[in-house]
């Protein structure tokens, strides 16, 4: 017999991983309206928005950066997002250990990408020059996820900040 809330623990923590959309309200009660039309996958103008665990739309950053158009929300049949005057969401870039610059090879890709230059790039005496995510700066487009070679760049939300903090 399976041990259901382990499962469910599983599924939270693959649920955190995945982020949602935009404007989104909470999860809970996205995923208890959302209806996965798709519409909103069609309406990416950056086709950014895939199918995600149980058919539920989610962002994936490796297909390239959300440019806040909002088409998402404006096609939604039902009440899932937020007004666009609002901030999209709490969510920015965080890089990892697995950073070409940690491992001593010089890499500025993430800094090129980043339009708002969330992240800059401070000198190390005796090392390449390391990233920093300024979070005040970011707006978690995830313009440099897709361009890390290294995939060593995650969105993180608030709430996976907490987590991992």
């Amino acid at each position: 017999m399976a041990d259901l809330a382990r499962r469910f623990w599983l599924r939270q923590r693959q649920a955190l991983q995945a982020p949602r959309l935009p404007w989104m309200i909470g999860d809970t009660a996205f995923t208890d309206q959302c209806t996965r039309c798709q519409d909103c996958l069609k309406a990416c103008e950056s086709h950014i928005i895939v199918i995600g665990d149980g058919g539920f739309p989610q962002v994936d950053f490796q297909h390239g950066e959300c440019t806040f158009c909002y088409q998402c929300a404006d096609v939604c049949p039902e009440p899932l997002f937020r007004p666009r005057a609002e901030a999209p969401w709490s969510a920015i870039a965080s890089i990892t250990e697995s950073c070409l610059a940690s491992q001593g090879v010089e890499c500025r890709s993430c800094g090129d990408a980043c339009e708002p230059m969330a992240i800059q790039f401070s000198l190390q005496p005796g090392r390449v020059a390391q990233p920093e995510v300024h979070a005040s700066d970011c707006t978690g487009c995830g313009a440099c996820v897709s361009v890390c070679p290294s995939q060593a760049i995650h969105i993180q939300s608030e709430t996976q900040r907490n987590h991992t903090s």
